[in-house]
């Protein structure tokens, strides 16, 4: 494997690949800043490092590659390592834009190359268990999906800038409108409203901190989603999938098996972040990607589904900054009908 973007999600996935997956084998990183590299590489026992990805993605000794930059250079990095026939694991969001989805859709099938879009949710096993659980009737018929996403903290003004990582509806919204996806079905529209409530530097870049979307799926049910990056509290992930013969929850907020009992008080601790909440989820998702590119079967998690969850993304940030529902047929429209839109395969 070669490793692409070493910050703060792509350190955990060195770790991931060099220590805690059986079948790979990190054999080559790369990131713009040297030191970063050099250190990774260091310490994770990995033979080469570059500063270019292109010279990682030229690198003979490399099978397979994983992508964990800035979602604006998802398309190129991802294009060009389907080029070069490497079999490719691309963080989520996968672009920006439908139009760059639909390229690297449309590179990875010219290439007959596999393309796995990172969605680390469906891995954790409360998310896994659940589908079993939707799928084998236990709660009836869904009828009200329920997502709930509060970050503890916000990220770095430069991280949260739309520009680069497409803003809260979609670096952060997108787990939640895949879930979605994955257990109902279809989205028909969205309605998004949503300000910078709690930190105004993330305004000043053009970016929201708080937001809560309505969504009603083709099937004619209902689902709603709260997204905020001021849960100060701990990192706290929650769904409710109510049914008409009862209900699932999945999610958890504290962290350790403990409570504490004093005059003052019970209290227990709380998750402190995603690396925490979703460790094993990480590690399941690529270990299916590697065994996936080992037995020469399709990915789990396509870029189609990339594209889906996207499609809802757009739409909600589109409903937002003009107060109306949005239909998601008006994104895929606007997408297809753009000047730079590719054909599907």
């Amino acid at each position: 494997m070669g490793l692409i973007g070493l910050g703060r999600l792509g350190s955990v996935y060195a770790q991931n690949l060099a220590r805690r997956i059986p079948e790979t084998r990190l054999v080559a990183v790369a990131d713009i800043a040297a030191s970063v590299a050099k250190r990774i590489a260091e310490e994770h026992d990995v033979p080469r490092w570059y500063t270019d990805p292109l010279d990682l993605l030229a690198d003979q000794q490399v099978d397979a590659v994983a992508i964990v930059t800035p979602t604006s250079t998802h398309r190129s990095l991802t294009i060009a390592s389907l080029k070069r026939g490497k079999p490719t694991f691309c963080e989520k969001p996968p672009a920006l834009s439908l139009d760059d989805a639909v390229a690297m859709r449309d590179a990875a099938a010219a290439a007959s190359v596999p393309l796995h879009v990172g969605f680390m949710r469906r891995f954790d096993t409360g998310y896994a268990a659940a589908k079993r659980h939707v799928q084998g009737g236990t709660i009836g018929r869904v009828v009200v999906f329920k997502s709930s996403s509060r970050d503890p903290y916000p990220p770095s003004v430069e991280y949260a800038n739309p520009a680069s990582s497409g803003g809260l509806l979609v670096d952060m919204g997108i787990h939640d409108f895949d879930l979605a996806k994955w257990f109902m079905g279809p989205v028909a529209s969205v309605h998004a409203v949503g300000g910078t409530l709690a930190y105004p530097e993330l305004g000043a870049v053009g970016d929201i901190d708080n937001a809560v979307v309505s969504l009603q799926f083709d099937n004619g049910t209902l689902g709603v989603v709260d997204l905020s990056r001021n849960g100060v509290y701990g990192y706290d992930i929650t769904t409710d999938l109510l049914g008409t013969s009862g209900t699932l929850r999945v999610g958890y907020l504290r962290e350790t098996p403990l409570l504490r009992l004093t005059a003052e008080g019970v209290t227990h601790d709380t998750v402190p972040y995603f690396m925490q909440r979703f460790d094993t989820a990480y590690v399941a998702q690529l270990r299916d990607f590697a065994k996936a590119v080992l037995d020469a079967r399709a990915p789990s998690v396509t870029i189609e589904d990339g594209i889906e969850a996207l499609e809802i993304c757009l739409a909600a940030t589109a409903s937002q900054k003009t107060g109306r529902p949005v239909a998601l047929a008006e994104v895929s429209r606007a997408a297809t009908s753009h000047p730079d839109a590719r054909p599907s395969p």
